[in-house]
């Protein structure tokens, strides 16, 4: 069996064993299709096995007792092997720490003030997310997750 042709189960399953062994445990909407390219985009950076990527799209995803799905799918949040949860511009931060192409930029973002500066960026893209989204997927980019749009449209 593919990992395409994956039961739910057998996919939580698998999340969860990934999480164990991952450094961070990043969330995201896999029916947004902009989502989508940024999450396939770090997947593929050397550094990217200490991700473990859960689309909380999915039905039956393990998002952890503090991270209702619903919030999942209204911002980015990482899990850092410690358990901690950090949202927002400051969870991008720390996958940008983990993967060695984009620790430069984490490096800047951590100078005074840049975290406050790029979290207002954050929220003020969060709202138009969904039509950033349709753009993408108008220009070619697919979600992970097809036929579960309704995600992306909740007031980001």
């Amino acid at each position: 069996m593919t990992d395409n042709h994956k039961t739910v189960e057998q996919a939580a399953d698998s999340q969860i064993a990934m999480a164990n062994d991952a450094t961070l445990t990043v969330y995201f909407d896999g029916s947004c299709a902009l989502c989508s390219v940024e999450i396939d985009h770090y997947a593929r950076q050397r550094g990217a096995q200490g991700l473990c990527f859960v689309d909380a799209s999915t039905p039956g995803a393990h998002t952890g007792d503090n991270l209702p799905r619903d919030v999942a799918l209204r911002r980015f949040h990482v899990r850092r092997a410690d358990g901690q949860l950090v949202s927002g511009a400051s969870a991008f931060v720390t996958v940008w720490e983990t993967l060695p192409a984009w620790k430069p930029l984490a490096r800047l973002v951590r100078l005074p003030g840049a975290i406050i500066i790029l979290e207002g960026v954050y929220r003020l893209f969060l709202p138009v997310r969904p039509l950033l989204s349709r753009i993408a997927a108008g220009l070619g980019a697919r979600p992970r997750r097809e036929g579960a749009g309704a995600a992306t449209d909740g007031g980001r």
